[in-house]
């Protein structure tokens, strides 16, 4: 299966710099709707059998004009909604707990995936919830799928799931509004990543600059 995994188009909170975690979450801004307007011409060339977003009102929003441009139904699951961040809910995302967040999530994908965001989720649990939406996809027999979610989750789980990208990777590369993460494989066999926002993936090792592994929730 190719797996496009896309972040959610731009909204206040990603203005702010804010942790904003919480369903349903708020809309876009004018620019995110923008943003949202463009995908189906930046995915002209996919095609697209199935189209999911999560939970959060900001991805469905992003997913509408794909689905209008495709003909598709968007397949809205909770399981590829954003990393809890619990009692760091609303906290701006530069702060002393705003970057422990961060740090915790690709600790998790380092592979301790036990410790657990204060009042929030392990690393257990927030990648169960992703695997199983995958799985779903997989099992359609769809060939291509495109995944509106978050910025967070996008990363935690590329950076543990396929064999090409480690946390230094992902760690240096914050996703934009409607950044695209390109995969191809399946549960059983794993997933390889072609491209992140456009870029070729390299094996992993082998062009991972370092960089700061923060960045706001969304």
């Amino acid at each position: 299966m190719r797996l496009l995994l896309v972040r959610h188009g731009e909204t206040p909170s990603n203005v702010h710099h804010l942790l904003d975690t919480k369903v349903p979450g708020p809309a876009l801004t004018p620019l995110g709707e923008a943003q949202a307007a463009a995908l189906p011409e930046a995915l002209a060339g996919e095609d697209i059998e199935a189209l999911y977003a999560s939970t959060l009102l900001r991805t469905r929003l992003t997913a509408a004009p794909l689905a209008a441009a495709r003909g598709l139904e968007v397949i809205v699951r909770d399981g590829i909604r954003e990393v809890s961040a619990g009692d760091l809910e609303m906290l701006p995302g530069e702060s002393a707990e705003g970057r422990e967040y961060m740090r915790t999530i690709f600790g998790w994908a380092a592979g301790d995936t036990a410790p657990r965001i204060p009042g929030g989720e392990s690393g257990e649990e927030a990648l169960a919830r992703y695997d199983a939406v995958v799985a779903e996809a997989a099992a359609s027999g769809a060939g291509t799928v495109a995944m509106v979610s978050h910025g967070a989750a996008i990363r935690l789980w590329t950076s543990t799931r396929a064999d090409n990208v480690d946390v230094a990777f992902a760690a240096a590369r914050p996703l934009g509004n409607t950044g695209v993460v390109v995969l191809e494989g399946s549960p059983s066999d794993g997933w390889k990543a072609l491209s992140w926002e456009g870029a070729t993936v390299e094996p992993a090792g082998e062009a991972g600059p370092a960089g700061e592994p923060v960045d706001t929730a969304g």
